[in-house]
């Protein structure tokens, strides 16, 4: 056979070549996320295609919003369920550069309780700290210990701040004393004090040179202002990226409440504790109660921020954002424990409900919350790609140490109980048990009024019949979540990195204008991606 010659364009015209394509190789986001052509996607449904690399991914930043007003270093926040977060996770996501939601399926005092150690947590200058008098006893700095976890402790002769500064208490001051010893009789009295209208860097340098481990602020009659904390010192190198106010340095405290009258007696409690961002919890959030709720929020508290939802339409989203909603959770049934699209048939697929709500809500300057159906740092990637401002983890972040509940071990695994908030067992949390009723069914007379967060969230509170929009179960040790997290973080890193974008604003922005592509995948796709071919 005679041979064939191909003729080969010069690799020098291969960037004309490309051009001279109808479009950039992939789908835009539009085109993806056509709902008439595709039906509803889940983040499993489509895959983001890789860009240049021309950048460690060190380099990449992670800030983004999670309201109006307040942006956080990390795109990370953890559910308010009654197994995911109370005060030890909410201290530990903010001081990762995330935030904790303490779920309200509890006392209101115990609640508020959670949001002042977060609040307490770490500090700069320290202006409302526990202060004691000189007759109070060693058993009250003991309590202290107990419940708040410090007991460096100012004492002024009224034992209130602005009092006369007299001495201070430390731990090795109470070790080995008797717990109704007089604080006079074992308080330090030697201080070393600055003076008021020192800056934060100059109290820090003295605190460091002095090697003790508070410093007293006081006026010039030696009234005591505030405090500073060599702890707090050690944070800060410890935790760069820590979520904090920029003018008290004190952690971010965020906190769910429901839509119920005596929830506004509960978010009073939530304020006068320092709670800096509101959750209305609800399962369906375009309601009148929601809408009432925001609006009553920000007449009464102007400067808390509010997110407000779950909502997966546009539709829903406006009646939130017109109330004046700082930012928005979107999600309804894509948690790993709920079962609302299937009982309930309402919900939406994550992955467009974000989309949608997103591409809506930020034309007016409020963030997105993609809430449910995070499993994997690739599932955070697609819902920041998609427009959300940050990610709610619960399922992910249930069985680390910081997780409310006790370890057991189930078929030979160490677990954690986990449970949707709108299981029976959640909705049945603080009810007495009721008396046997006699007869084969209840009679529709005995109805009761039942509420917690569990039912307030899904509007069964006046229900005879609860029905379960959640299950129960347990869920595998998973460590710290401070040795879980910096992994999600470096994970967001290295695949902004592949996408070829330097921070979460430019993958967003990159969408928006089509250069960042996506591509769908098949049931064989999704196969061909995850582990295969492997005989154990």
């Amino acid at each position: 056979m005679p041979e064939q010659h191909t003729q080969f364009l010069h690799p020098s015209t291969v960037f004309d070549v490309l051009k001279t394509y109808p479009r950039n190789d992939g789908l835009s986001v539009v085109d993806l996320m056509d709902s008439r052509v595709h039906g509803g996607l889940t983040y499993n449904d489509f895959l983001l295609l890789p860009g240049k690399i021309d950048f460690p991914a060190s380099d990449v930043v992670t800030e983004s919003r999670i309201t109006r007003n307040v942006t956080l270093k990390t795109p990370f926040m953890s559910s308010p369920m009654d197994t995911v977060t109370e005060a030890p996770m909410a201290i530990a996501m903010a001081l990762l550069g995330g935030i904790g939601v303490i779920h309200h399926n509890q006392s209101p005092e115990a609640q508020a309780a959670m949001v002042r150690a977060v609040k307490r947590h770490e500090n700069g200058f320290i202006t409302d700290p526990i202060v004691l008098s000189p007759s109070h006893l060693v058993e009250d700095v003991l309590d202290i210990k107990a419940r708040l976890g410090f007991c460096g402790i100012p004492i002024t002769d009224t034992g209130f701040l602005g009092g006369k500064l007299v001495g201070i208490v430390t731990a090795r001051d109470v070790q080995f004393r008797d717990a109704k010893t007089p604080l006079h009789d074992v308080m330090t009295t030697n201080l070393v004090t600055a003076s008021t209208g020192i800056t934060l860097r100059e109290a820090n340098d003295i605190l460091r040179d002095s090697k003790k481990g508070k410093l007293p602020i006081v006026d010039a009659s030696g009234n005591l202002v505030s405090l500073l904390a060599r702890s707090d010192l050690l944070k800060n190198q410890s935790y760069p990226l820590a979520s904090k106010k920029a003018d008290s340095k004190q952690l971010y405290a965020a906190a769910a409440v429901g839509t119920r009258p005596a929830d506004r007696e509960r978010l009073a409690l939530l304020v006068e504790a320092g709670l800096d961002i509101v959750i209305l919890d609800s399962s369906q959030g375009n309601s009148v109660f929601q809408i009432d709720m925001i609006r009553w929020i920000k007449s009464t508290y102007p400067v808390l921020e509010v997110i407000a939802g779950n909502v997966v339409t546009r539709e829903q989203a406006a009646s939130l954002i017109a109330a004046g909603a700082d930012g928005l959770r979107v999600g309804m049934g894509s948690g790993s424990i709920c079962i609302t699209q299937e009982v309930m048939a309402v919900g939406r697929p994550q992955a467009t409900a974000v989309h949608a709500v997103a591409e809506f809500a930020n034309k007016f300057g409020v963030p997105v919350i993609a809430d449910g159906g995070i499993g994997n740092v690739g599932h955070i990637v697609k819902a920041l790609a998609l427009g959300a401002g940050a990610i709610m983890m619960g399922g992910l972040l249930a069985g680390t140490e910081e997780a409310p509940g006790e370890y057991f071990y189930h078929e030979g695994k160490r677990v954690k109980a986990y449970r949707g908030m709108g299981s029976l067992e959640a909705m049945e949390q603080g009810i007495a048990k009721k008396a046997a009723i006699k007869g084969k069914y209840p009679s529709p007379s005995q109805s009761t009024v039942v509420e917690n967060a569990a039912t307030s969230r899904y509007f069964s509170e006046s229900s005879a019949v609860k029905v379960a929009q959640g299950v129960s179960g347990d869920v595998q040790d998973k460590g710290s979540v401070k040795a879980f997290l910096p992994y999600l973080y470096v994970g967001v890193q290295h695949s902004l990195q592949d996408i070829g974008v330097k921070s979460i604003a430019a993958l967003q922005e990159g969408v928006t204008v089509g250069e960042v592509r996506f591509e769908l995948r098949t049931a064989s796709a999704q196969v061909e991606g995850g582990v295969h071919g492997l005989n154990s």
